[in-house]
């Protein structure tokens, strides 16, 4: 039920407290598991991880490794939400081999590649993202099958793959799931296929609901519009050795102040070799230099004499001696 998170953690909390009384113990750690659930959920990320510390630790003490998990799935997800990806990938770790030793449901395992997915799709490994989150798609009766298959598309979005979107859509399977988030996914698509900053502008203000209330859809896409807007730039100022950079915000459709702070960002980050000349408003662009090999072939001769020196400074002393 939406909109209904408070309202949850309040019953839960009252439910774990009739079960201290009443001694309920394997029912009281399973309210609590989704009391941390839906503190992740409401973003109260310190108050989860203190309850899930202590849950892990009774957890492991009673040995109930379906719950556990369970439980380290969502220490998983906790830590991934705090951006400590090490930890996020320990504990995916410890579910999945407490996983192994037990019967786990299909669905179970879904969420597990699910997570699994995530994680290597933050580190930009989006091919083995891409292999995690199509197993958790056809795990049956999993209900984040669609999850799974949005986060496919934008694997093959982000490697420069996005017309093999369609395909993917139309495959017989995934007919069930057409809909608005699926359509938001294809106009990214085609607008990263045609480079179009503006139609990926267009699909974001389109599907608002679809693309930015999803924070890992969120947070790729604007890694990606950041990535197709330096690769436009460069390619328009590839031509210049001096543009205003108003020409070039014409050009690309963009507002002048933003195009400047790009452009300077770019500068710093080494992406090109230029300056800003902003009293004229101008881009100026150096060319790429060429690597002089003298140098580097002097400072090893010049090293080698003084290693000849040092050794027959070495031999003097001894004839002397």
């Amino acid at each position: 039920m939406p909109n209904t998170s408070d309202l949850q953690i309040s019953i839960c909390k009252e439910i774990i407290d009739w079960c201290r009384a009443q001694r309920r113990t394997f029912l009281r750690l399973r309210i609590e598991a989704r009391l941390a659930a839906r503190l992740i959920e409401t973003e109260e990320y310190s108050e989860a991880l203190s309850l899930l510390s202590c849950l892990i630790m009774e957890v492991r003490r009673l040995d109930d490794k379906l719950l556990l998990v369970d439980l380290e799935l969502l220490e998983s997800k906790l830590h991934f939400f705090l951006r400590n990806l090490p930890k996020a990938k320990a504990s995916l770790t410890a579910a999945r081999t407490a996983a192994n030793a037990i019967y786990v449901p299909p669905a179970q395992e879904g969420a597990i590649d699910l997570q699994s997915g995530i994680l290597h799709a933050e580190e930009k490994d989006y091919k083995t993202a891409y292999s995690y989150f199509f197993e958790a798609f056809n795990a049956p009766e999993d209900p984040r099958a669609l999850y799974s298959l949005k986060y496919m598309l934008l694997c093959k979005i982000t490697v420069s793959q996005a017309d093999d979107v369609e395909g993917v859509v139309s495959s017989k399977a995934r007919l069930q799931y057409l809909g608005p988030d699926l359509d938001a996914m294809k106009a990214v698509a085609d607008a990263h296929s045609k480079w179009s900053l503006k139609l990926f502008e267009a699909a974001l203000q389109s599907y608002k609901a679809q693309l930015e209330e999803d924070s890992i859809i969120h947070r790729h896409l604007s890694s990606l519009y950041d990535t197709m807007m330096e690769e436009n730039l460069i390619r328009l100022i590839e031509p210049f050795s001096k543009v205003q950079i108003k020409h070039v915000a014409d050009l690309i459709e963009l507002p002048v102040d933003f195009v400047e702070r790009k452009l300077s960002q770019m500068i710093l980050d080494k992406k090109f070799a230029g300056t800003l000349d902003q009293g004229a408003g101008c881009l100026v662009v150096f060319e790429d230099a060429t690597a002089d090999d003298v140098y580097p072939a002097t400072l090893e001769t010049v090293c080698n004499i003084v290693k000849v020196v040092d050794s027959l400074f070495v031999r003097s002393v001894k004839i002397t001696g």
